[in-house]
């Protein structure tokens, strides 16, 4: 279950507006390397440490392949491409890549699989509010803190898609 957080943002083209609350993903402490690859080879042959050895390859890979203009497709996972933006020249004989390509950027495509994976079963649940830099742990405990009746949005359950 993914968790949200609820901060409100004012619209910076209409300033004079009362602000909106937005949902933002709230993420979680990620698992460390050791506990991925154990948690992801739980009921397989596969040793964590195999698979732990596995990525550190991957990563060596993917910059390699990058640097030398492929396209990196990881089977399941997705895509993995550069993408940049560049100054233009009137004369051919005066582009200069090293200064005028700029913005280098690595842009990640999920696959349809993992995308399907993903959103198909994704439920979402209350992760809080932030307002004014206070944190407040759940919606309930903002209403209470700030003595907002319950209430008063759509028919839809709270955390529900």
């Amino acid at each position: 279950m993914a968790k949200y957080k609820l901060i409100k943002k004012v619209n910076p083209q209409k300033r004079q507006e009362p602000g909106k609350w937005y949902a933002t993903p709230k993420s979680e402490t990620p698992l460390s390397g050791k506990a991925m690859t154990c948690a992801a080879t739980a009921n397989t042959t596969t040793a964590p440490i195999e698979m732990e050895a596995s990525l550190e390859l991957l990563a060596k890979f993917v910059p390699q392949q990058l640097q030398q203009g492929h396209t990196v497709k990881i089977p399941g996972l997705g895509t993995f491409r550069l993408t940049f933006k560049s100054d233009g020249v009137e004369d051919i004989n005066s582009f200069r890549a090293n200064s005028m390509i700029k913005n280098v950027r690595i842009v990640f495509t999920p696959s349809k699989e993992l995308r399907e994976s993903v959103l198909s079963g994704l439920t979402f649940e209350d992760g809080g509010v932030l307002e004014d830099d206070i944190s407040y742990a759940s919606i309930a405990d903002y209403r209470l803190a700030k003595g907002v009746p319950e209430g008063g949005g759509d028919s839809e359950s709270p955390g529900e898609i």
